[in-house]
């Protein structure tokens, strides 16, 4: 159909002469309302990132000499952070003469570690930076 045609078509429709497929050997048109499809583009758009989840980081602190229910109670919360699709940053901080005995660090990290095997994968293995040692794990998809 030529341009001028479909351009007549268009303005008896009361409606507006929209390209659809510019790249081909023949331009594809369509009769439309170009307002509304816009709008409803716009809306396609804000759903698809209303059901987008982001992924955090989330922050658990330990200290090396930490007790076994206090423990407990912080792998609960690190499993709660992995169903809810964040990565978790573990630190665990030394203070005074701590700062002598980092294998219990090591041991600590490495339990943690151990415990979340399943559910979690080592982003950033576990390093000293000054009187904290930090490791950060991500939930496996």
């Amino acid at each position: 159909m030529p341009i001028e045609a479909a351009l007549d078509a268009a303005r008896d429709a009361g409606m507006d002469l929209v390209e659809v497929s510019q790249n081909q050997e023949v331009p594809v048109c369509k009769i439309v309302d170009y307002g509304k499809m816009r709008f409803e583009a716009q809306k396609k758009k804000a759903a698809a990132k209303k059901k987008q989840k982001t992924q955090e980081l989330k922050e658990i602190k330990f200290r090396p000499n930490i007790d076994s229910h206090d423990y407990m109670v912080k792998s609960k919360k690190i499993t709660e952070f992995f169903e809810n699709g964040d990565k978790v940053k573990v630190t665990l901080r030394f203070r005074g003469r701590e700062m002598a005995h980092q294998h219990l660090g090591m041991e600590l990290l490495a339990k943690v570690k151990e415990d979340f095997a399943e559910m979690m994968k080592v982003e950033l293995e576990p390093k000293l930076e000054g009187r904290q040692m930090t490791m950060v794990m991500s939930p496996v998809k």
